[in-house]
């Protein structure tokens, strides 16, 4: 196994996938429960997202379902990945993380989005429209103002219990969100989403635009994706089929559906439309036999530089995701790991916050 692999923490984020045929609250179960084995595992994050309206997914309210994890686990960080502020008031936002925090102290972390709602119904239901997004940098340092106790876009406001309390927080890149994190001086969680090199291409503007902060002195990068690992690199591909299927569907019929199994979805006849969005929706991934993965996966950390690698497989297979999730660990040997890297919040915190929290 290579230093590079075997030397960086590796973290969950489970969407809560539903599926077909099951319950929507079966997939909130499961991620409970596959938070404990995580921790088992050694990994060193597990986070929960956000979502709205959405069949094939179950995480609507991220901060809840991060208060369950961290109530059913002991060690592992617990947090978002990430809570959509445009959605929220920075103020509630910052007192429910607030309450996660007292109640979990230096275990939550504070994943934070640009997006709003995808459809003019369920921005109308939040109260919001597709420009709240433009409006993130400043939604972001009041946020922060709120821990800190020093924001002044609401004089004499004070959000309890959050005010003194440290609660990392994380930039996930979407659009200019490269950007805002290196501005705000807070780590960068980023996807290759639109091609491997448009993910190089922000992290080195990240890096060369951050300012250092009380939350980090330094950049630290974060790179998510999905890794299917399998005792053959054909049954680590089978593992990608559902999602794609989902992410292919969602982009020709405009509704993202709960995942089915890998073997009707290669039965059935797409429409060349169709066809093409999956064949889209299956490259890019790291998938494999354990031995491919790790070369694939150390390539990929050589390349971007990641400090850290947040994993974001999920597929119909349960049985298959966890055995997956098992395998990269030992790749990974996070294990052997536990209590040294796994020990960590994350990027070296500067100095001014480190002497003011409490």
């Amino acid at each position: 196994m290579t230093s590079r692999v075997t030397s960086t923490p590796f973290s969950v984020l489970d969407r809560s996938r539903t599926r077909q045929g099951r319950a929507e609250g079966e997939a909130l179960r499961d991620t409970v429960a596959f938070a404990r084995l995580a921790e088992e595992l050694g990994y060193h994050r597990f986070w929960v997202s956000e979502h709205h309206s959405v069949p094939g997914v179950a995480g609507s309210a991220p901060t809840v379902l991060a208060a369950a994890v961290a109530a059913a686990t002991d060690r592992i960080r617990v947090g978002t990945g990430g809570v959509m502020l445009p959605n929220h008031q920075p103020l509630v936002v910052a007192e429910q993380f607030g309450v996660l925090a007292a109640l979990h102290p230096d275990r939550i972390d504070m994943g934070l989005g640009r997006s709003v709602g995808f459809t003019d119904g369920i921005r109308r239901a939040l109260g919001r429209d597709k420009e709240a997004a433009g409006d993130f940098g400043a939604q972001l340092a009041e946020l922060l103002g709120y821990f800190t106790g020093r924001q002044q876009v609401h004089p004499q406001v004070h959000a309890r219990p959050a005010e003194g309390l440290h609660v990392p927080a994380f930039v996930l890149a979407t659009g200019a969100g490269a950007t805002v994190a290196a501005e705000a001086g807070l780590p960068l969680v980023i996807a290759a989403v639109v091609g491997e090199d448009r993910m190089l291409e922000a992290i080195e503007r990240y890096r060369a635009a951050f300012r250092p902060s009380a939350q980090a002195e330094r950049p630290y990068v974060v790179v998510a994706g999905t890794v299917a690992v399998a005792e053959t690199t054909e049954r680590a591909r089978r593992l990608l089929v559902p999602e794609a299927w989902s992410s292919a569907y969602s982009r020709t019929h405009g509704v993202f559906p709960p995942l089915e199994p890998a073997e009707e979805i290669e039965a059935r006849t797409m429409s060349p439309r169709e066809r093409e969005r999956y064949e889209e929706s299956m490259r890019g991934h790291i998938h494999g036999t354990e031995q491919e993965v790790t070369a694939a996966l150390d390539t990929l950390i050589e390349r971007s530089g990641a400090d850290e690698i947040l994993v974001t497989t999920s597929t119909y297979d349960r049985a298959g995701m966890l055995d997956s999730y098992r395998r990269l660990a030992r790749v990974a040997h996070l294990s052997d790991a536990r209590g040294t890297r796994g020990s960590a919040a994350g990027p070296p915190r500067g100095s001014a916050e480190l002497a003011g929290a409490r």
